[in-house]
């Protein structure tokens, strides 16, 4: 039997429960399956061949977790739902400001569960589910399950829990019927509510306003070097993620760090002008990684990096009485990190792969600006 911390509820004579599963139980007690009807129907839709360059999903792995069957409820998955969840998880791990899977999933047992209050009448107790494969099935949330699935390898060693609400014993008319309500009808955002969100209403926070503006002029002006790159509000075709851009930036500006008092729209500005050139200047400093396939140097560990060491850049421009947004003052100081670090740092299966962190990587950068000739430590 696993053991796992749970509410017992009841609604309508029903009883159910709120419980907390590890990544590890849900890969070991959930199954997956799809509908069904004849041996040529597939479980997984959706531009295979266009997915199988970029997609950080072993394709082949999870299709054979897919079971399928007649006797099914689930519809097919659609792969670049787990693509995109999986690139949004990696995200939630990299940034760490947000819980991948805040809601809970909804699960059926095909068992009676055994509650074990935590004292008698209590509600909060000890749910006991047996230690068997496959033993639950996912009514709803199959695709962030998934999701969870192809990407475990890279939460290992992390704390990882999944809210679900579980069922026991239930008719199988009844979690048919469950399924079907749910996912009859979706609300979906419509382009102009999400035009009407990015705008500065979203952000009363001046330093997260400041970090959007910088984010957007990063994305949006023709001479940024990730023009077009960065997915903004989670929707786009930018490969790179926008909060945990915005959200070192917010640290950033929040910690005063460019000068005490430093707000409003001429700093916002400037800070627009410094990154769009500042990022320019590194992408000719590091030109084949920036251009290459095989290099990290766009990843979010990368690019909040280079924004943590940014007041390090303004200080030195500031000590040389240089302009703060000045293309070439700029290349000037970064300059030593081409000869100190180089573009092998950010090779994918080279260095990078020695678990290369943001403090790490800002560390190096550092160190290469206060000893640009390479003077011992």
């Amino acid at each position: 039997m696993i053991s796992v911390a749970a509410i017992r509820m009841q609604q309508f004579g029903v009883t159910f429960y709120q419980a907390s599963l590890s990544a590890k139980d849900i890969d070991k007690l959930v199954r997956f399956e799809v509908l069904s009807y004849g041996e040529q129907a597939q479980g997984v839709r959706g531009g295979r061949k266009k997915a199988a360059s970029t997609s950080k999903v072993n394709w082949d792995l999870l299709e054979r977790r897919i079971a399928a069957n007649d006797k099914a409820y689930q519809r097919q998955i659609i792969r670049k739902k787990i693509d995109e969840l999986v690139q949004y998880y990696e995200q939630c791990r990299q940034a760490r400001d947000l819980p991948s899977i805040p809601g809970a999933v909804i699960i059926s047992c095909d068992e009676q569960l055994k509650f074990e209050p935590a004292q008698p009448g209590a509600s909060i107790g000890t749910l006991k589910v047996p230690e068997r494969e496959g033993i639950l099935r996912a009514i709803d949330g199959q695709h962030r399950l998934l999701a969870l699935h192809a990407d475990r390898e890279r939460f290992e060693g992390e704390d990882f829990s999944v809210p679900a609400v579980i069922f026991d014993k239930l008719p199988e008319d009844h979690v048919v019927q469950m399924f079907v309500t749910i996912n009859a009808k979706h609300t979906r955002l419509n382009a102009s509510h999400l035009v009407s969100l990015s705008g500065r209403q979203l952000y009363a926070d001046e330093s997260l306003a400041a970090a959007h503006d910088v984010v957007r002029a990063l994305n949006d002006r023709e001479d940024s070097p990730l023009y077009g790159e960065i997915k903004l509000l989670g929707v786009g075709k930018g490969r790179i993620a926008q909060a945990p851009l915005a959200q070192e930036l917010k640290r950033l500006f929040a910690s005063d760090a460019f000068g005490a008092g430093r707000k409003g729209d001429a700093f916002r500005e400037e800070s627009r002008k410094f990154y769009v050139n500042y990022l320019k200047q590194v992408a000719q400093v590091f030109n084949a990684a920036w251009s290459g396939r095989k290099y990290s140097i766009k990843s979010a560990t990368a690019m909040r990096a280079f924004i943590r060491v940014a007041p390090d850049v303004i200080q030195r421009l500031d000590q040389e009485h240089a302009d703060r947004t000045d293309f070439r003052a700029i290349g000037r100081v970064i300059a030593p990190w081409g000869r100190r670090i180089g573009d092998l740092r950010f090779e994918t299966q080279g260095a990078w792969k020695s678990g290369t962190t943001v403090d790490a990587l800002a560390k190096e950068l550092r160190l290469a600006l206060q000893y640009p000739e390479g003077a011992s430590v």
